[in-house]
């Protein structure tokens, strides 16, 4: 893929950290590694990461926004899924995932979404397990060392900073809107902090 036809310059994908893997390594994320440093740190293919949110943008908007639930349990995930939640107007769970929110209708808690995304496969598998047990399609950002049982389509992309978190819900946002034909009204700096990034002109 040629540079004119990513979502972004590469730079700026290099820049977040989009690309940055980890020492580990799971088989079901080796179609997304481009390759592995001497160091042993994997190397995620931002072709692949571009081409998946442009996938997964044009899967969402096919939902009310409603439909939606954006799951993050760790901290660093709050700005850019409450900035995704806000942009689209979808569901929310930021932090703990109760369990029984989608297979118990008798919990406080309880929503029955038509898609749920997770930020991180390992941080929400409560989400992942619930979602599949109740057939409800899964979207997720996976690192390098990432299972993908129970997803059904996978951003590969580093969901260890918040940056690249930000980024890419914020391209995946932005997505979406494109596809239904909306105005998209946000910044990156909605969707991550500023951090090292004052030569941004956003």
């Amino acid at each position: 893929m040629s540079e004119e036809e990513l979502l972004v310059d590469r730079d700026k994908y290099l820049k977040h950290g989009v690309h940055i893997g980890t020492k580990s390594k799971h088989t079901d994320m080796e179609p997304y590694i481009f390759h592995v440093k001497k160091n042993q740190l994997a190397v995620l293919d931002l072709n692949t990461t571009d081409e998946k949110i442009r996938e997964v943008g044009n899967f969402l908007s096919e939902y009310d926004p409603n439909e939606i639930l954006v799951v993050g349990r760790k901290e660093l995930a709050r700005k850019p899924i409450n900035a995704f939640s806000e942009a689209l107007g979808t569901k929310l769970i930021a932090g703990r995932f109760m369990p029984g929110t989608l297979t118990n209708p008798e919990s406080d808690d309880f929503m029955e979404p038509e898609v749920v995304i997770v930020t991180d496969p390992e941080e929400d598998f409560q989400a992942i397990k619930e979602a599949a047990q109740s057939n409800i399609p899964v979207v997720a950002i996976a690192d390098s060392g990432n299972e993908l049982e129970n997803i059904d389509h996978v951003i590969p992309g580093n969901n260890k900073a918040e940056n690249s978190i930000g980024l890419i819900y914020y391209l995946l946002a932005e997505q979406v809107k494109e596809a239904r034909g909306d105005d998209f009204d946000y910044e990156l700096i909605d969707f991550r902090p500023e951090l090292e990034m004052e030569d941004e002109e956003e």
